[in-house]
């Protein structure tokens, strides 16, 4: 008799993939300004720490709501008893505020159709179980975030299959690459239930055009489909074009009344846009009453503590920092994010043009032994453990193309940031002078060996015919 169940026993949450080796490398050997400067940097995490320093001024400010009190009085004992898992109402009403300005008001959101969870790795796979049965399955656009293979299949029996968008035309979603998805779940035997995005995207950097949004609704709206936007990195986008909400789409479409309105459905959270994956605040809104209801229950297993809502609420509310905090944050990454992308162009490297997020999506084709998966990951080594940077191999995000890598800039001082592009571009460097000893060599060798040739021809050519 088995003691433990297949679900503790099997091997599919995806630890195993490079994304995730990654940082247990970095966590053996964690790079210290001081106490270990020789050590890796973590440049594989998609944390932003670039505007602590408004988040803590407000906390400075804000006596009462630190302290988590409400008019001077300590409310500590109210927040520590039993709450409702529907959530607080002023955080709520707060957080989908919040979220309307982020997208410059152009969309509202109804605070009763909105769940709290526990991130957006919670929300996400509340709404695989709300949305498909084990054995359907759900089509992503490649690249994407590598933890999906854990966060979409591990505990809920859905299957992921690629939509392969490729470097052609930055990565785009096109109607052929979707009709191709459909016909390999066709060929796996597996219903498709929906399509998953996330918008801006993650490991790309860059907002998905309207044009792509108007296929994905057009798409879900002839298959009678879902489609969930993860819009979690929606308040980080610092250059244009700017962001376009899947909301704002169907309702400029004027969706409200039709079928698509209840089969559309946003994942959201703070740990991007205000740098807090700590509190684990996220969410889900859906028009669909019976989603809400059914992610409502499901909530229970992973809440948002009563004080973090309290003390989110009162920040959330303060209209005159939310708004200088978007617009700060938003300059702070658009200048690290050129810094990197100029610090990789004097290395000879590449990146591809993008917008919003805290990577880069960084070309390094040429640094290949060869255009394989295999020649990826040899290089990837090399930069983990020669180089001493944890980077994430476009490979674990199921890129189609081999020499893409996913670069962080926002969880790093600048000093180290600028330390880790001149890692990189020593680490280049040296590739080049190899490279170039290498064809030195081979250059020589092949000049002896024609001098050698020759050599022979002539001594053939003056011995007399008959020793021929």
């Amino acid at each position: 008799m088995k003691l433990l169940s297949r679900k503790a026993t099997c091997n599919t949450h995806g630890q195993d993939s490079s994304y995730f080796l990654g940082w247990q490398e970095y966590e053996k050997n964690p790079y210290d300004e001081i106490k270990n400067p020789t050590g890796i940097i973590q440049m594989g995490l998609a944390e932003n720490q670039l505007s602590f320093d408004l988040l803590e001024s407000w906390l400075a400010n804000n006596q009462d709501a630190a302290g988590f009190k409400k008019d001077g009085q300590s409310i500590f004992r109210e927040l520590a008893l039993f709450q409702d898992y529907h959530g607080l109402p002023a955080f709520k009403k707060a957080m989908v505020e919040f979220m309307a300005e982020i997208r410059g008001n152009k969309v509202t959101f109804d605070q009763n159709k909105i769940v709290l969870t526990a991130g957006a790795t919670s929300a996400n796979e509340t709404l695989m179980f709300c949305l498909a049965e084990p054995g359907e399955a759900f089509l992503l656009p490649t690249p994407y975030y590598p933890g999906f293979d854990r966060d979409l299949k591990w505990r809920t029996g859905v299957e992921i299959v690629p939509i392969q968008c490729t470097s052609s035309n930055g990565f785009q979603i096109t109607a052929p690459a979707l009709e191709d998805a459909f016909q390999e779940a066709q060929k796996r035997n597996l219903r498709v239930k929906g399509v998953l995005v996330t918008n801006p995207s993650n490991p790309l950097g860059t907002t998905i055009t309207r044009s792509e949004l108007n296929l994905l609704l057009s798409l879900i709206t002839e298959k009678g489909i879902h489609l969930i936007s993860d819009e979690i990195y929606s308040g980080t986008v610092f250059n244009s074009p700017g962001f376009v909400s899947v909301m704002e789409v169907l309702k400029d479409m004027k969706c409200e009344s039709s079928q698509v309105w209840n089969k559309v459905h946003v994942v959201y959270s703070l740990s991007k846009d205000l740098g807090l994956p700590g509190f684990r605040v996220g969410a889900i809104y859906s028009n669909d009453d019976m989603v809400v209801s059914a992610a409502t229950k499901m909530s229970s297993f992973g809440l948002v503590s009563s004080q973090t809502q309290y003390l989110l609420a009162a920040l959330l509310s303060d209209k005159k920092f939310t708004r200088n905090y978007i617009s700060e944050n938003q300059k702070r990454l658009k200048q690290r994010q050129k810094l990197l992308v100029k610090g990789l162009e004097k290395a000879g490297i590449s990146c591809l043009k993008s917008n919003a997020g805290l990577f880069c999506w960084v070309n390094m084709k040429h640094l290949l032994s060869s255009n394989t998966f295999d020649a990826e990951m040899e290089l990837w080594k090399k930069i983990v453990h020669q180089v001493k940077l944890n980077i994430s191999p476009g490979s674990s995000c199921h890129c189609t193309e081999p020499g893409w890598f996913r670069v962080c800039f926002a969880n790093m001082s600048e000093e180290t940031l600028n330390l880790a592009i001149q890692r990189l571009k020593s680490f280049v460097e040296s590739m080049n002078i190899n490279n170039q000893s290498h064809h030195q060599l081979l250059k020589n060798s092949r000049r002896k060996s024609l001098a050698k040739w020759v050599l022979r021809l002539s001594f053939d050519h003056d011995r007399e015919p008959e020793e021929r």
